[in-house]
């Protein structure tokens, strides 16, 4: 796993950057080809000071402490959660790290670790690669899917495979654990069963775009590389016009993408702000730690502690039929990296559990993570009634808020995001405070240093403490307090800034995240930036293009394909 175990960070100029011994940060140069071969960091701001620890551990345990709303104006469909997720392995994906030295060109190895929207994390280095190959089907065209698993039962739904409806599995090796592997190039992105049924959404979405373009004529290599155009410029478009809006403020975001960067790797004929890491359009990105262990961990706010997931899985006990709710720790444990696939056994246990493959009672049902009213489909709205006099209930999961405040399942998180069976210390468990202690190692700006380089009001410490409906800092000494107000670590201070902001991101915060996106997308090999042109084909009209028409394109408009579960 890699999700929470990233103990160090490369970043271009400085060197790697860990804890020692000690637990103190320090930095050293790369000393071997697995650190060289690390996914590289620049610094967009200043270095800051560190939070003390005992700070640290009083702020993680406020955001943990209560419950924060669902998103409220306007409501944001949980299934961008996930997107965001998805897109987050995207960005960070090495898709050179399974090859062999020999096997990859300097180019390569720099352009593999670059921070590129071009769905990579999907294609990996793509079919004709020697390893990345196993993901392609026999035509080296369309990529494999995977079939679930029947459960046994009176429910003639669920007591089926259902084919192209799980990720592709290994199916061998002499563990369980090998043979429920899924064969994609970012093992992350099967982390949880919200990003392995969104990277399944995508997989089927490429699929049915290859379709379309062979009955144009296209064949072979030229098919590949044209509906892999397609697919990365339609994703990119509903990243700029569909997924950002809904967490930026549009505003930021418009400027960016009309006016371009003002503070991160400006280009030439972009922005009005500093010139001296002015870059040409395809160049190489970078990733920024204030992105990375900051701005983009507003996810870990959006985060809801239990889903109606679909028919069986939801928080209508009284209706007939309903297992179970669809909580957090069941979407780690019907997952092939995280968990076990499986009802019975222990995530602990990564030999435990009779399943292999997915479940047919766990297929997500997407009208419950995505508003198909927004594309004019209310024939796709899922209603869950207990008898036929009941008006019933619309059972669409909105995301939490963006705040201060994470849900309770994330004060302990599983055993099996560590990469190992030995539990780290309680507070170790602790998201939050991970995430805190991880700007101490990389030396993050605070949040008043980011305001200040962006030319923008800080926070104010009343605003700080109090914020607004988030985590409630009453347990923090007087000193704890003054140290938090006046070097107040990057990510709380976005998500405090978001709180003042209707739960999206706004200042510091909305300024990174747009930009980092803006420069993701210029710098990729396919690019909506560098072909200002293009326009989407394959939604309503050519300028509208979200993720509910993606959805929608991969399954047909089918409610039976979006719900198969019933």
């Amino acid at each position: 796993m890699k999700r929470h175990m990233r103990e160090d960070y490369l970043v271009e100029g400085e060197g790697l950057l860990s804890f020692d011994d000690r637990q103190e940060p320090t930095t050293r140069r790369p000393s071997t080809t697995a650190e060289l071969r690390k996914f590289r960091f620049s610094r967009l701001g200043p270095e800051g000071r560190a939070l003390s620890e005992p700070t640290r551990v009083a702020v993680a345990e406020a955001m943990v402490a209560g419950t924060n709303a669902d998103s409220a104006d306007p409501a944001v469909p949980a299934g961008y959660t996930y997107l965001g997720q998805f897109v987050d392995h995207d960005l960070t994906l090495d898709n050179t790290a399974a090859a062999l030295g020999e096997d990859v060109s300097v180019d390569e190895l720099l352009q593999g670790r670059s921070p590129a929207l071009d769905l990579d994390s999907l294609y990996g280095r793509g079919p004709g690669d020697t390893h990345d190959r196993v993901f392609y089907s026999a035509d080296g065209v369309h990529l494999k899917t995977g079939t679930t698993a029947a459960v046994a039962g009176d429910d003639p739904a669920v007591n089926q495979d259902r084919d192209g409806f799980d990720l592709p599995r290994s199916g061998l090796g002499s563990s369980k654990r090998e043979r429920r592997a899924a064969l994609i190039p970012d093992a992350r992105n099967d982390e949880n069963l919200a990003v392995a049924q969104t990277h399944l959404a995508f997989i089927r979405f490429h699929n049915l775009v290859v379709d379309q373009l062979a009955e144009g004529g296209l064949s072979g290599a030229a098919l590949f590389r044209a509906a892999r155009s397609v697919v990365v410029k339609h994703y990119q478009w509903l990243l700029v016009h569909d997924f950002l809006p809904r967490i930026v403020s549009p505003e930021v975001v418009d400027e960016v993408f009309s006016r371009g960067r003002r503070f991160f790797e400006v280009s030439a004929g972009y922005g009005a702000g500093r010139r001296d890491r002015a870059v040409q359009p395809g160049d190489r990105p970078t990733m920024p730690i204030e992105f990375s262990v900051a701005a983009y961990r507003l996810g870990h706010s959006m985060i809801r502690a239990v889903y109606d997931w679909n028919r069986v899985f939801n928080t209508r006990s009284d209706v007939p039929g309903v297992l179970a709710p669809g909580t957090l720790e069941l979407l780690f444990q019907f997952s092939g990296t995280s968990g076990i696939l499986s009802p019975d056994g222990t995530i602990a246990d990564p030999e435990s559990g009779s399943f292999e493959r997915l479940p047919t009672n766990w297929i997500a049902d997407f009208r419950r993570l995505y508003d198909f009213t927004e594309a004019g489909r209310d024939d796709l709205v899922a209603v869950v009634r207990r008898d036929e006099t009941d008006p019933g209930q619309r059972q669409l999961n909105l995301t939490q808020r963006i705040d201060t405040r994470l849900v309770d399942p994330l004060r302990n998180l599983p055993l099996g995001s560590f990469g190992g069976q030995d539990a780290p210390p309680a507070i170790e468990l602790n998201l939050a405070f991970r995430n805190l202690t991880r700007a101490v190692m990389v030396r993050l700006a605070s949040g008043q240093q980011l305001a200040q380089l962006f030319d923008l009001v800080p926070l104010k410490a009343d605003e700080i403490l109090g914020g607004l409906d988030g985590a409630v800092l009453d347990g923090l000494s007087d000193e704890q307090k003054t140290e938090l107000t006046t070097n107040t670590p990057l990510w709380f201070y976005i998500l405090r800034e978001a709180e003042f902001n209707g739960g999206r991101l706004d200042g510091v915060g909305a300024r990174i995240v747009a930009e980092v996106f803006h420069r993701a997308i210029e710098g990729s090999r396919i690019s909506i930036l560098r072909d200002p042109t293009w326009r989407p084909t394959l939604g309503p009209d050519d300028e509208t293009f979200r993720m509910v028409d993606l959805l929608l394109y991969a399954f047909e408009g089918n409610t039976e394909l979006l719900n198969p579960v019933g």
